[in-house]
């Protein structure tokens, strides 16, 4: 596996826009590029193909808030709220979460490739159809959480809690069950013959 490329480092930026109130704004192909992004509401916030590049993001709230093929590419995002926020058909690429609370975040399709959950408390979270290569998730809380057809290949998820997590569909041909904690968790037959082949058996018909 490639080496870890995940740190708290934050990029430049430029332009700060603090304390503002974005409650219920709707925004349509805007575009930020290095923008410290400092204590603003975005609650209900309705995003439409906007872009967001090299941003920081401290302490804003997401709560309920809805993105459509918006890009948040090499972002971070510090002590932010996304609860019942949902992303659909978003790309994340290399964008790192720290201290973000996520109560049932919900993503549909998109590119989270690279992005840095370490720790992330995911529970209740869901994730369809999501490309997820080389994610940090170690040590994410994923308890009750669903990740259908997932690109998982690559990520890293050792003591990641995945209790109950609904994981049909998804690629875990990189998934070591021995570094996990899987218990009772769902996964379909085929994803059965890769879990078992990882701890050594001879699966045949």
């Amino acid at each position: 596996m490639a080496e870890r490329r995940y740190g708290v480092q934050a990029p430049p930026t430029e332009t700060t826009i603090r304390s503002a109130d974005w409650d219920g704004r709707e925004i349509d192909g805007e575009s930020h590029h290095r923008v410290l992004f400092q204590d603003v509401d975005m609650t209900e916030l309705v995003d439409r193909g906007s872009s967001f590049e090299e941003c920081q993001f401290r302490n804003v709230r997401f709560n309920v808030s809805v993105h459509e093929d918006a890009r948040f590419v090499n972002c971070t995002f510090s002590r932010c709220s996304f609860f019942d926020a949902t992303f659909s058909g978003c790309k994340l690429t290399g964008s790192m979460f720290d201290g973000c609370t996520f109560g049932l975040l919900k993503v549909t399709g998109g590119d989270w490739s690279y992005a840095g959950l370490p720790g992330a408390d995911l529970r209740g979270s869901a994730f369809h159809g999501t490309r997820l290569r080389e994610a940090d998730l170690t040590g994410a809380r994923l308890e009750g959480a669903e990740l259908r057809r997932a690109d998982l290949s690559g990520a890293w998820l050792h003591g990641a809690d995945l209790t109950r997590c609904d994981l049909r569909g998804s690629d875990l041909s990189t998934l070591d069950p021995r570094e996990v904690t899987l218990k009772d968790a769902v996964i379909d037959a085929f994803q059965a013959t890769v879990v078992a082949g990882t701890l050594g058996f001879d699966v045949r018909d």
